[in-house]
């Protein structure tokens, strides 16, 4: 998996343009003019979190005796059932079961919006196939981030400018590309399964 490649699959696996709606909803009991700041600093939290993954994510999977074979199988699986989504959206609601009120703080919008499972799947699986590469995949992990912050620091704008229709095509289009990319990763895992048994 080239930088490029792996930096593409982690944007659209982070689908800032389906999490505007969510992100414009959460952060309106937020004084508008500590919006950017608290923007700004649920980002960086849901990057540190996922360079926690990138790093560590492979001890963890040692710890639990997971094969990489079934990490690229999940993920692929994960993927899938995300992109689904994306292309097929049910009600997406910006509230979990309990209301959010007042300032979030890690959760919602660090975790899981930004920092999701297939995230973390994505960054875990990419340090498990190549350890060598680490740096690699951090600036991956960073271009993608960034292009992420970019397009949810401009929320209002991009709303006010593609419209609700807009928003919803370009998600419906990313979905698209993510299910070719986790039928890609599914295909792979279980290629190189079965070629043990060889």
């Amino acid at each position: 998996m080239e930088i490029i490649s792996a930096a593409t699959l982690l944007f659209l696996v982070m689908d800032p343009l389906g999490n505007i709606p969510i992100f414009l909803s959460v952060l309106e009991d937020v004084a508008p003019e500590r919006r950017t700041r608290v923007l700004l600093r649920e980002l960086v939290l849901a990057f540190f979190v996922l360079v926690m993954f990138l790093f560590f994510g492979q001890y963890v999977l040692g710890f639990l005796q997971l094969s990489e074979h079934s990490i690229r199988i999940a993920g692929g699986i994960i993927l899938f059932l995300i992109a689904l989504k994306m292309v097929f959206p049910v009600q997406r609601s910006a509230h979990s079961a309990e209301e959010i009120q007042g300032e979030p703080m890690l959760v919602p919008l660090a975790i899981p919006m930004v920092a999701g499972p297939s995230a973390m799947a994505v960054v875990m699986l990419m340090a498990t196939n190549d350890p060598s590469r680490m740096l690699y995949w951090l600036a991956a992990l960073f271009a993608a981030w960034l292009l992420t912050s970019i397009i949810l620091l401009s929320a209002n704008g991009l709303k006010r400018f593609l419209g609700k229709r807009g928003l919803i095509a370009m998600e419906r289009l990313m979905g698209m590309l993510l299910i070719a990319l986790a039928v890609q990763m599914l295909l792979e895992g279980i290629s190189a399964y079965l070629a043990g048994f060889k």
